[in-house]
């Protein structure tokens, strides 16, 4: 009897082992027939779910945004001040930085092969891109896109410092400061007095 081979998991697999191999090589050395011999598969196979490098790796990006949201979900509570959401958020990513340095680097890495409008109008890219902001918007309760995107920002400039200069920044007081900022722009915008208009 032949066996039975669950397709889909057997492609998240494939995905999950990608990433340590471009975390460990860079996406722009490695080959096809180099993640193939990784893998333990043969090129056809590894072909057969991939028709190209580039397509698995847009895969693997959309499977890491979709894993990363149920991994931040189930290890965060939607607890009730904005106060411990952010502190909530930072840890989270503090607890993963890591793996979220893995990630940039790997995407830089990406961009490095592609010409920049190319990249930047990638769909799936823009769309890993925006289901973050949607994350962020959500857990934090904001309705204020700009707000969205400057804790985004910050994470990711928190996360290349982490690269660059290692543990010199506490990300629970980046926290309190953010969230101090945050307080303070919600306030005087429902006052009506935007001073960072000015």
């Amino acid at each position: 009897m032949p066996k039975v081979v669950d397709h889909q998991q057997y492609r998240k697999e494939l995905l999950s082992k990608s990433f340590n191999l471009f975390a460990q090589k860079g996406y722009a050395t490695v080959t096809m027939r180099q993640i193939a011999q990784e893998l333990g598969v043969s090129t056809g196979t590894l072909y057969h779910y991939f028709p190209s490098k580039e397509a698995l790796f847009l895969q693997l990006v959309l499977e890491q945004t979709q894993e990363d949201t149920l991994n931040f979900q189930s290890a965060t509570k939607d607890v009730g001040t904005l106060s411990e959401r952010i502190a909530t958020l930072m840890k989270f990513v503090d607890y993963n930085k890591d793996y979220f340095c893995q990630q940039i680097l790997i995407w830089i890495d990406f961009y490095r092969t592609k010409e920049p409008q190319e990249f930047l109008e990638n769909e799936i890219l823009k769309q890993a891109n925006k289901k973050v902001r949607e994350v962020v918007r959500d857990y934090l309760h904001l309705e204020d896109q700009t707000v969205v995107d400057l804790v985004v920002n910050l994470l990711h400039g928190l996360l290349l410092v982490r690269l660059f200069e290692g543990e010199t920044i506490s990300f629970s007081e980046q926290g309190i400061l953010l969230k101090n900022m945050i307080t303070s722009y919600l306030e005087q915008k429902q006052n009506g007095r935007n001073s960072y208009e000015k």
